[in-house]
């Protein structure tokens, strides 16, 4: 079939109902497949008391849930084309929900275990689906406002997660942040079936059938799986000092090029490795990856200081962040009304130049004395630039790329930016670890010489204590442990200011980057639907 009757199939085509009633569904289940990402965090302790586990062990959870999602997201297209993109999202949903169900009930780690494996594996076709269908859904010129109404579900979700879930799990129990996907799984797989259809071009590809890539299916479960478990476990396990992390990796790397190789020759490939041939394609792709590796870092960065070191309660450290999930609440439709007036390349730079600005002012901004208010606002600065990026990004990755590809793109797409959060996770805790011993060791050089200023403050703790009614020997113990003290506390702090300027020069290089992405026609949609 040729690409210019596809693309005029795909013109021609309107869905029968209301196109926000579809972009309403399809997100609601991208946004309860997102929250399960970072929803069981903070109930990881509860889990393992309750299943007699250790601390170590019960992170697997979440490993296994990202595995199995990775390995999905960029396979999804496929897959769509495979069993028709409807029957595999509602497939999806169905897996999702019930296995859901199974992980509420999992008598061990081990079987809680093997239901994420599957939940992952359901939710992994849930976010790439849902974008899809609302490129498909809408009319090019409204495109921008239905990929900001998914960008709602997918930078919110993982924002209110970890509340979320800390509120159900010390109110009720960790099962409950499993069951509550039951209502909104069986209820959005009913609209699914009622409401979305598929566009008579995906019926037609579905007839002209498809072949199975077993080598490409094999190295990207293998490649993606142990890039996943590297990324999740490495810092954990002292990264290249650990055989199983050096192993992973190596075949991590093996797997992942030869799927490269593979793919870009395969007749039948499960992922069109060319697509990337086009430079807007795989300049959004850059940029979707390095946006997921903004968010996640601060928001794991975030809560990270407020908690451990300025000694907010998780409560109150979540309070801080929810006005930036507000902002963006607000801030995106704005986005998509702003992409059908300004070429998305212009609102893509906004965007990484906010966000360099504001990852620089953090590096001033990032004190022991911070208050609710300031780490408040610190946090709304943050996000404002998320805003400008999700949207345009998303749509100068399908300029000049036709129509038949779109289940690709989505799972590519979305692929990318998952395994940006899960590289962000991954940087932020070893930076946090790495720049800590560092600085403690500048420091303690200071402490360690003797300095006049070390002596003043070690004799005024010291009397502080004896005053207190210590004896002068276990006063001077006391003293030199709350310097000890001061000096982690002081380190891990400038530990959080080097990473924030590493996250401002990289936003700053993806800035330089978006002025090379091609010129768009924010009239049409901004998109180029050629072959």
């Amino acid at each position: 079939m040729s690409t210019a009757t596809l693309t005029l199939d795909q013109e021609v085509w309107r869905p029968k109902f209301n196109p926000w009633l579809i972009g309403v569904i399809v997100a609601l289940a991208a946004f309860m497949e997102v929250l399960d990402t970072s929803i069981a965090n903070v109930a990881l302790p509860y889990i393992a008391g309750n299943l007699a586990a250790s601390n170590d062990q019960s992170t697997w959870v979440l490993t296994s849930y990202l595995v199995s999602n990775a390995i999905i997201l960029p396979i999804s297209g496929w897959l769509a084309g495979a069993l028709g993109r409807k029957r595999f999202f509602m497939a999806c949903l169905l897996v999702f929900t019930a296995s859901s169900l199974l992980c509420g009930f999992a008598p061990s780690l081990g079987m809680l275990l093997f239901f994420r494996v599957l939940q992952g594996a359901g939710g992994g076709g849930l976010q790439p689906m849902a974008q899809a269908i609302l490129a498909d859904t809408f009319p090019p010129q409204q495109r921008g406002l239905a990929f900001a109404l998914y960008g709602i579900t997918a930078i919110i979700a993982p924002t209110i997660g970890p509340t979320l879930g800390g509120w159900i799990t010390f109110n009720y129990s960790w099962r409950w942040i499993f069951f509550i996907n039951l209502p909104v799984g069986a209820l959005t797989w009913f609209l699914v079936r009622t409401y979305v259809e598929d566009p008579p071009y995906l019926k037609k590809l579905k007839s002209a059938g498809v072949k199975l890539d077993y080598i490409g299916i094999a190295l990207l479960a293998l490649g993606v799986g142990a890039l996943q478990v590297v990324l999740d476990k490495g810092q954990e396990d002292d990264w290249f000092g650990s055989h199983f992390i050096t192993t992973l990796a190596v075949i991590s790397s093996v797997c992942l090029v030869s799927l490269v190789i593979w793919e870009w020759f395969a007749k039948h490939p499960i992922i069109d490795m060319k697509m990337f041939k086009s430079f807007n394609f795989a300049a959004a792709n850059v940029m979707m990856f390095a946006m997921g590796v903004m968010l996640f870092s601060s928001l794991v960065l975030m809560p990270q200081f407020l908690q451990t070191l300025v000694g907010y309660t998780s409560e109150l450290a979540g309070f801080a962040l929810s006005a930036g999930g507000l902002v963006l609440l607000f801030e995106m439709p704005i986005m998509g009304q702003l992409t059908t007036k300004v070429q998305a390349r212009y609102l893509i730079a906004t965007g990484w130049l906010c966000l360099s600005i504001a990852m620089y002012y953090s590096t001033q901004r990032i004190e022991l004395d911070i208050s609710f208010a300031a780490a408040t606002w610190l946090r709304i600065a943050q996000v404002i630039g998320l805003g400008f990026l999700f949207v345009p990004i998303t749509m100068a990755a399908y300029v000049g790329i036709s129509p038949e590809k779109n289940n690709a793109v989505a799972g590519i797409v979305n692929f990318m930016r998952n395994m940006g959060s899960s590289v962000g996770t991954s940087m932020v805790t070893t930076l946090v670890a790495r720049r800590s011993q560092f600085h403690q060791e500048i420091l303690g050089d200071y402490v360690r010489s003797g300095s006049q200023n070390f002596q003043n403050a070690l004799k005024g703790l010291t009397a502080q204590a004896m005053h207190g009614g210590l004896s002068p020997v276990d006063a001077q113990k006391q003293a030199i442990a709350r310097l000890y003290e001061l000096v982690q506390v002081q380190a891990g702090t400038l530990a959080y200011v080097d990473i924030f300027m590493v996250l401002a020069v990289g936003s700053g290089i993806m800035f330089l980057l978006a002025f090379l992405l091609k010129k768009n026609d924010p009239g049409g949609g901004g998109d180029v639907a050629v072959g």
